[in-house]
């Protein structure tokens, strides 16, 4: 949903990005930007939170910046959020 509301307003992005490290959900290369939409558990379950944290650090290194949104604020904001 996000990724169709961001192509509609022009950006030009790419779905299922493979980064050599992890798949990432949205990627949009001119901002060198990654956004991953997230379920419940990336804010709850200790092991996938450590898991994202090290995930984004590889990224960062890279000088790649992630935004996590939850499944929750997309679905309710999808607007704003775009």
């Amino acid at each position: 949903m996000l990724a169709n509301a961001l192509k509609e307003r022009g950006v030009v992005l790419e779905t299922e990005h493979w980064d050599g490290h992890k798949h990432v959900d949205i990627y949009i290369p001119i901002d060198r930007l990654y956004i991953e939409g997230d379920g419940v558990p990336h804010s709850t379950n200790v092991k996938q939170i450590i898991s994202d944290f090290n995930r984004d650090y590889f990224s960062f290194k890279n000088n790649f910046f992630t935004k996590h949104i939850t499944n929750e604020l997309i679905e309710n904001h999808l607007e704003e959020i775009a």
